[in-house]
């Protein structure tokens, strides 16, 4: 990446200081004993090669305040507001400020990343590229990924979160075959960047894989993507109920479910009791839709103190192992 400014690395310190990495978070973190002249060439190296002035700070005056970053690929969902209510709720106490940044797929925009000297960042996206994520990591900053889809090409330390997706829409799909749903449809994102899903995105996959299993071999009338627009997919659900007689939707989130739902009640059918409707986020959507929407609920609460918990791991020089949350099928009035 030709574009961005190499910035010095905890490896890069402990090359120069001639200690470990760990003994670099040590003295970072003023966390852990280390010997007064290991401490000054940790320190002399860090100055030398300009490694995060805000981590120096924290090793000669103590920790104060901490800058998180969460990078996502919509910021105005409830579900990240939501989940950044929560992170705020135990961060702030523990001298972390939490601050949110939509995706921008740019050298630059990991160039300024870098520059604001964050101590950690949480990313949430389909859509920014790995190698802008590998950049981040191979700088040294911490950072925890939210396995909204695969990521198998990064290495280095880094943390990984699984909020339950994949489980959360093979549970929908096994919801729909007893309640002997004949025609289920995956309907897939919206987008004008032609941004769409495959197996590689947990529910496109959770999708796919779980009516495998169940000896259907999912066709292209399964699933409804591609569309570019809401009209779009107005559009594809209004054919698929007249003309393919599909009988249960499985939507990506709550937004397009309702649109789901709307398009299945203009073309005259009844919900349930023709076409079930399910969607992913338990939303205010949700709720107050009428009828009201059956949806998947993340456990945000305890992914939001596993964010914070893997953070501090990463800054204190650990290698956190991976946490898994499990979703809930949450049933109202469209199944």
């Amino acid at each position: 990446m030709n574009g961005i400014q190499h910035t010095a690395t905890r490896k890069d310190v402990a090359r120069e200081a001639g200690v470990s990495e760990t003994i670099v978070s040590y003295v970072l973190n003023n966390n852990r004993p280390v010997s007064a002249e290991k401490r000054q060439r940790v320190l002399d190296a860090v100055r030398k090669l300009n490694y995060r002035p805000n981590a120096i700070a924290r090793a000669l005056k103590g920790k104060g305040n901490s800058h998180i970053l969460f990078i996502a690929d919509n910021i105005a969902t409830e579900y990240f507001a939501r989940l950044i209510q929560e992170l705020n709720a135990i961060a702030y106490d523990r001298g972390y400020i939490v601050s949110l940044m939509e995706t921008v797929n740019s050298e630059e925009f990991v160039s300024r990343i870098l520059s604001r000297q964050v101590d950690g960042v949480v990313i949430s996206s389909t859509a920014l590229n790995d190698s802008y994520i590998q950049a981040l990591i191979d700088s040294g900053l911490p950072t925890v990924l939210l396995m909204v889809r695969d990521y198998e090409a990064l290495t280095g330390r880094f943390a990984r979160i699984y909020t339950g997706i994949e489980e959360g829409i093979a549970a929908a799909v096994d919801y729909m075959l007893k309640e002997n749903r004949q025609e289920i449809v995956y309907v897939d994102r919206v987008s004008a960047n032609h941004h769409f899903s495959d197996l590689r995105d947990p529910r496109y996959r959770g999708f796919t894989q779980q009516m495998n299993k169940a000896g259907i071999t999912p066709l292209y009338r399964n699933y409804i993507t591609g569309c570019r627009n809401m009209d779009d997919l107005y559009a594809a659900v209004t054919e698929y109920v007249t003309e393919l007689d599909a009988d249960s939707f499985i939507c990506r989130n709550d937004r397009i479910a309702c649109t789901v739902l709307r398009a299945v009640r203009d073309s005259g059918r009844q919900v349930p009791r023709d076409v079930a409707v399910i969607g992913f986020d338990d939303s205010e959507l949700a709720r107050f839709s009428s009828p009201q929407l059956s949806s998947i609920r993340h456990d945000q609460k305890h992914i939001a103190a596993a964010i914070l918990s893997q953070l501090e791991a990463l800054i204190a020089g650990k290698s956190p192992k991976d946490k898994r949350y499990n979703t809930k099928l949450i049933l109202r009035e469209t199944t």
